[in-house]
């Protein structure tokens, strides 16, 4: 007699045997499959989490290498003002507690690219000898669920744990722009709401300060730009002629320049480039220097650097007879016209060698810096713009493809005329945003036709100007031909010859009138 729990045990063995290998297999595979399975995706998420890219703020202490100051930023005087009082408070924020004044938590800097703001933020952390993190705004946001707000928590955590301390944001915008509210944005709302979080949460006793740069304020959402948070936006502009000169010297203070070289022009010529921009001009200028294998940096080369930086690198590309003539033409319009009218800037370089994706250039630098322009500075504007395409209809009596960049900047100025500027041929306090719903179709319609009219108004006086003035848009074009490029002096030449020194071609002809008069009178 065998015991109860032997014979169940003795059972069992029977069942076993009983199923088929293959019965047994199927058991086993359904039994440990599901165990594998999630082995493997831990192992994968292990593997995951190993490969995850672990960023760190950049820290940049007061007296490192990469540090700066003062006066390494020059033509932000305005920016420089505003930011001081960061620098005080974190120097003695006893003075500014007696007055009951409070520090802005947040500063915005927001302007055109390339204008200085980062290094404005780095200028004040080294003022301040406070410790300063760096941070790209899209560098919190990724495709895991949390990661990016946990990385904001890390970064205010080790801020206050070393204040005083500035937090610079660059590109707010990659995780400050307006919240959609939808799924498919939903981690990038987490993030900026970490964002809002940490910035409502902190005192102004921790002596933390936020700085952030975005070249987009107007796609930032409402809720960064409330006081407490970025309550103080600072506009980084463009400079002005004595901010690039000032920017210009230095970058040239390590460079040795020829005596000759005259940096005021250079910045008269420059007018609505950025700092960035005239950083590169210096660099261009040296590296044209060295190609001479000069010991300095002459006046020439900071005009090819100009033109390197404003036209595009040289072409090599080889043009056809036909082709060299159409361009000449062409570009003899656009000059042609640029000198008949007194509003538009002097021409100071011509040339039908190829640069970057034009065949030709026509090369008009400012004298002076212009922050307003009324209508017909505008209409002449589109005049220059429409003289290469109707110098080639009157010489060759057929038009071609080269006049497709002109044409769209005529397109886009026209449209702004009448959209923005309320500067139509009807109705002058109107102005109706392009991307604006509410509209009727009537007035679309009336938009449309303002819009076309001022281009053929445009049109038909670059064509009066051209057929009046052909003799000298041939004597342009046949120098060209001959020797591709034409400076100021060679222009100032022919126009010269062709009437009174130093009198545009409109005055001229008032002038002539105004004897013949005199002449009448006197008969």
């Amino acid at each position: 007699m065998f015991a109860p729990g032997a014979e169940r045990k003795e059972a069992q063995t029977q069942m076993i045997f009983a199923f088929s290998p293959f019965e047994q297999l199927q058991g086993y595979i359904i039994t440990w499959l599901p165990i594998i399975f999630m082995g493997l995706i831990a192992v994968v998420l292990l593997r995951m989490m190993k490969v995850m890219p672990r960023v760190k703020p950049q820290q940049i202490k007061p007296q490192s290498k990469s540090a700066i100051g003062w006066n390494d930023i020059a033509g932000l005087q305005e920016p420089k003002r505003e930011l001081r009082e960061v620098v005080d408070f974190l120097h003695n924020p006893k003075k500014f507690k007696k007055l009951g004044a409070v520090v802005p938590k947040g500063i915005l800097l927001h302007g055109p690219p390339g204008t200085g703001k980062t290094l404005l933020a780095k200028a004040v952390a080294h003022e301040s000898g406070a410790r300063f993190y760096s941070q790209t705004a899209s560098s919190f946001v990724e495709m895991f669920a949390g990661l990016g707000a946990a990385r904001i928590r890390r970064l205010f955590r080790e801020a206050r744990e070393h204040a005083p301390a500035i937090i610079f944001i660059d590109e707010l915008d990659a995780v400050g722009v307006s919240r959609g509210g939808d799924g498919y944005s939903r981690e990038q709302d987490q993030t900026l709401n970490q964002l809002l979080v940490e910035m409502d949460g902190f005192e102004p006793t921790h002596q933390l300060v936020v700085i952030a740069a975005s070249n987009r304020l107007e796609s930032l959402d409402k809720a960064l730009l409330r006081p407490g948070r970025f309550d103080r936006q600072v506009f980084v502009t463009l400079p002005d002629t004595r901010g690039r000169e000032s920017i210009l010297e230095v970058h040239t203070k390590n460079k040795p320049l020829d005596p000759k070289v005259d940096l005021n022009r250079v910045a008269r010529h420059t007018s609505g480039l950025s700092g960035a921009d005239l950083a590169n001009i210096c660099n261009e200028a040296a590296i044209f220097a060295g190609r001479r294998s000069g010991t300095v940096l002459e006046m020439d080369d900071f005009d090819l650097a100009l033109e390197r930086v404003l036209t595009g690198l040289q072409s090599h590309k080889a043009l056809s007879d036909n082709d060299k003539r159409v361009v000449a033409w062409h570009e003899a319009g656009h000059a042609l016209v640029s000198e008949l009218l007194e509003s538009v800037d002097k021409v100071q370089k011509i040339s039908i060698v190829p640069r970057g994706r034009a065949l030709g250039y026509t090369l008009n630098l400012p004298e002076e810096d212009r922050h307003l322009k009324s209508r017909n500075e505008l209409l002449d504007y589109l005049k220059v713009l429409l003289g290469g395409r109707v110098a080639e209809e009157i010489v060759f009596g057929i038009v071609t493809t080269g006049a497709a960049d002109d044409l769209s900047k005529v397109t886009e100025i026209s449209h702004s005329m009448v959209y923005e500027y309320g500067m139509g041929t009807e109705h002058f306090t109107l102005t109706v945003p392009a991307d604006y719903v509410y509209v009727s179709d009537a007035t679309r319609a009336l938009r449309d036709e303002e819009q076309r009219s001022l281009a053929d108004e445009a049109y038909n006086a670059t064509k009066n100007l051209i057929s009046d003035n052909r003799d000298l848009l041939d004597e342009f074009a046949e120098r060209l031909m001959a020797n591709e490029v034409m400076e100021r002096d060679d222009i100032e030449e022919i126009m010269t010859s062709a009437k009174l020194p130093g009198v545009k071609q409109s005055e001229q002809v008032i002038i002539d009138r105004e004897d013949d008069e005199a002449q009448s009178l006197d008969t």
